[in-house]
């Protein structure tokens, strides 16, 4: 292929789905930020602890909003970082959907959101641009992770028709007196350089997303299903309440694994439902659902436990994809370098369509040119 054809092959990558492709890119940069932004913008989900009180456990929490809602039926529990408040979702005859915000310093529930948090607006938005899901897919999700298709293609023909790209971080030059064009392409070209390893990381995390869309649209289960209740484990007759309560079950999942850091608990929705108490633990590379426990809550036993070093290789790649693709391996720094580098990626989208743009504004007053020369020379004839 010709210098021009990898040119056109580079373009083709990315312009016709210019729009959609810099909207993702936008989107999934703020989405690095959002639990940030959610501290920033909205106080009720700051968990300030000025007399430097030790975090409450979970179940005091949940406990917390039962004796303020006696009626409600608490479902989940979710938890964030330690300056965000711990939620916890319920629902009433009178609040179908509420999430309790309940600081875990102070005890104290700072407000109940009955909508969507920025937190999982941003999430989805990036995620499957807000699509239904019908059954086990949604149409954006594969649209979303396609572009990862684009992007290696973006990625493999820019690094061949940018000769010698390794100049960019030897002999770096941005030219800013030579012209709208120049600069322009200089951004593009050594954003692209500098940003190598994150295109690399953003292609196959998307790749990978891509896959599990694909697994999940096939009914192929990548988790193994939470074991049920053995029917024998009940007692027959009047109506019971199961004797292992919540904070059995936290105690028990604590005790299993002293480094075990909570992040997402379900509730048992029915008799031969489970605790399914899932977290992090002392796992750089792990996302904070890697360990997973279920506890039967009629004899406290363990039913089932997953860990990194129980997991196969798709549940292995499933759990460490959402920390590289949303850069929270190291906490707020590196949020701060996948932040920079998303802005560098949705500018090379928009340097990108303008470097095109007037190309081909060009090629076509070119192309007009002589012909308009032509019926000039007739005309004067």
């Amino acid at each position: 292929m010709t210098q021009r054809q990898w040119f056109k092959l580079h373009g083709w990558c990315s312009l016709p789905i210019w729009i959609l492709f810099c909207f993702i890119c936008i989107t999934g940069t703020i989405a690095v930020f959002s639990h940030e932004l959610t501290w920033l913008f909205n106080e009720n989900a700051r968990a300030v602890n000025p007399n430097n009180l030790a975090a409450q456990p979970i179940s005091e929490l949940v406990a917390t909003v039962q004796n303020a809602y006696p009626s409600a039926n608490i479902t989940t529990v979710m938890t964030f970082e330690p300056y965000l408040i711990n939620a916890v979702i319920f629902s009433t005859e009178t609040i179908p959907s509420g999430i309790a915000y309940v600081n875990q310093y102070t005890g104290e529930i700072q407000e109940v959101n009955q909508g969507i948090t920025f937190i999982n607006f941003m999430r989805s938005l990036h995620g499957w641009l807000l699509f239904p899901w019908q059954s086990s897919y949604s149409v954006g999700y594969y649209l979303v992770s396609a572009m990862s298709f684009v992007m290696i293609g973006a990625l493999v023909t820019g690094l061949v028709i940018y000769k010698r790209f390794w100049r960019a971080y030897t002999q770096p030059k941005i030219r800013a007196k030579q012209g709208k064009k120049t600069l322009l392409t200089d951004l593009h070209k050594h954003g692209g350089v500098w940003s190598i390893w994150f295109l690399i990381v953003m292609s196959l995390t998307g790749l990978w997303y891509f896959t599990q869309q694909v697994m999940w649209h096939a009914d192929i289960d990548i988790e193994a299903h939470p074991p049920l209740v053995e029917a024998s484990d009940i007692p027959l007759g009047e109506k019971a309440d199961p004797p292992v309560t919540f904070a059995d079950a936290m105690k028990t999942t604590e005790a299993r694994f002293p480094e075990f850091r909570p992040s997402y608990i379900m509730m048992p929705e029915h008799n031969r439902d489970m605790f399914k108490i899932m977290g992090g633990g002392d796992t750089v590379f792990f996302d904070d659902y890697s360990y997973r426990v279920n506890i039967n809550p009629w004899t406290g036993e363990i039913a089932s436990e997953t860990t990194p070093e129980t997991m196969g290789a798709l549940q292995t790649i499933q759990h460490i994809v959402d920390p590289l693709h949303y850069g929270t391996i190291g906490g707020i720094w590196t949020k701060a370098i996948w932040f920079i580098f998303g802005l560098i990626l949705s500018a090379m989208s928009i340097t990108g369509f303008l470097i095109w743009g007037s190309r081909t504004v060009k090629a076509a007053k070119e192309k007009k040119t002589p012909l308009r020369e032509s019926l000039q020379s007739e005309g004067a004839n």
